[in-house]
């Protein structure tokens, strides 16, 4: 791998740094995936198994009924 070095506000690194953190991730790791996805954006999303992954948070907390569903 190779090291590069990037200018950014202070306040936004260590913002950053705390959500890596609270991912249990490192900021260089965060970094290498947010460049994957900015190079490759279509090919990003075609996994359907990560995407249901990182969206694994959110919980409705109860079954819905068909009707309730097709509501609008």
């Amino acid at each position: 791998m190779k090291n590069i070095t990037f200018k950014a506000d202070d306040a936004l690194i260590e913002k950053a740094r705390l959500k890596a953190r609270q991912e249990n991730r490192s900021l260089n790791d965060v970094f290498n995936e947010w460049l994957k996805v900015y190079i490759y954006p279509f090919e990003h999303g075609k996994d359907y198994r990560t995407i249901m992954n990182k969206l694994s948070y959110a919980n409705s907390g109860r079954s819905f009924t068909r009707d309730e569903l097709n509501e609008r």
